[in-house]
């Protein structure tokens, strides 16, 4: 679905057809017939529309026929309904500048974009690279929402299985990692566009543009060391409670073992009792409560023996 936008007296203008200076927003539901025409329309390469379908695209930028493009990855919900999928994942942007629109493609629902779009009455689209930017600043935002909720949720998750070892928050866990080795990814992958977009200043940045994209440069590699801190701590929380699982599970067995000793004892001497051969004491009236007094005062003595020993 195309969408046209400018910006008319700080208000944004939902428009019908690409003008200059115009935003064009290219979203979901995506058609191949929407492509053709918007690039034929715009004079883009076919190929800068479409590269936003590949949820593996990795942050780069290119140029081509004065037409430059700009792929970054940005966060978003996972809407799969496998329950071991990761609970977020990055996708793509792509961003080109055509000679007189910025023109914007999201193979998904984007947060990101969504809130630029929210203060796009803010923006002045004669100042593109300043629109660039802004876009990237959404970006960071988001990654940084996002690792907040994880860690809020990681901290739920971990105050659950403190009070029981359920295989269900262990999975959850697991789904977190993912999502954070997505982000990681991304944030890395991110962190060196931005870093190259500045050493090679393929914007043509001003000096006002050139101290804001460095900013962002810090943002995202705030963002990085958060994703790689989370993940440290969630990789030792999960060594952490697989080393107490094996622990309590080596205790259990511990237990069953020393109650089996105790009860073969018993066994063996309702076995020898039983023998069909001349037992002493066969034909006394207490025949029957010397294997049972026997066996008491041994269990006893075993279970003495293993409390000691804290083998219980």
């Amino acid at each position: 679905m195309l969408q046209f936008f400018k910006n008319e007296n700080g208000k944004p203008l939902a428009i019908e057809k690409p003008e200059t200076g115009a935003w064009v927003n290219i979203v979901p539901p995506l058609k191949q017939e929407e492509f053709t025409e918007i690039a034929d329309a715009l004079d883009i390469p076919l190929d800068f529309l479409t590269d936003s379908l590949d949820i593996d695209e990795r942050s780069r930028y290119e140029l081509e026929d004065n037409v430059k493009l700009i792929v970054i990855k940005t966060p978003t919900e996972n809407n799969s309904f496998n329950d071991s999928d990761a609970f977020y994942i990055t996708i793509p942007i792509c961003i080109i500048l055509t000679h007189n629109q910025i023109v914007t493609v999201n193979s998904f629902d984007n947060g990101a974009i969504k809130k630029f779009l929210n203060t796009f009455q803010n923006r002045h689209p004669d100042k593109r690279n300043m629109m660039v930017l802004k876009i990237f600043e959404k970006v960071v935002q988001a990654y940084m929402e996002f690792l907040k909720e994880i860690n809020h949720r990681r901290n739920l998750l971990e105050q659950k299985l403190y009070d029981a070892n359920r295989n269900e928050e262990l999975l959850d866990l697991m789904r977190i990692q993912k999502s954070l080795v997505y982000f990681v990814t991304a944030l890395r992958s991110n962190e060196m566009l931005l870093m190259k977009l500045q050493r090679t200043n393929f914007l043509a940045l001003n000096d006002e543009e050139d101290e804001f994209l460095q900013d962002l440069i810090v943002d995202t590699s705030q963002a990085l060391e958060m994703a790689n801190i989370y993940t440290n701590i969630l990789s030792s929380t999960m060594d952490a409670f697989a080393s107490i699982i094996s622990n309590n599970q080596n205790q259990v067995m511990k237990r069953l073992t020393s109650v089996t000793v105790m009860l073969q004892l018993p066994t063996l001497v309702a076995s020898i009792y039983g023998m069909n051969v001349p037992i002493p004491g066969a034909h006394s009236s207490f025949a029957f409560y010397f294997p049972i007094l026997i066996s008491l005062g041994l269990s006893l003595l075993l279970g003495i023996y293993f409390l000691r020993k804290k083998l219980f």
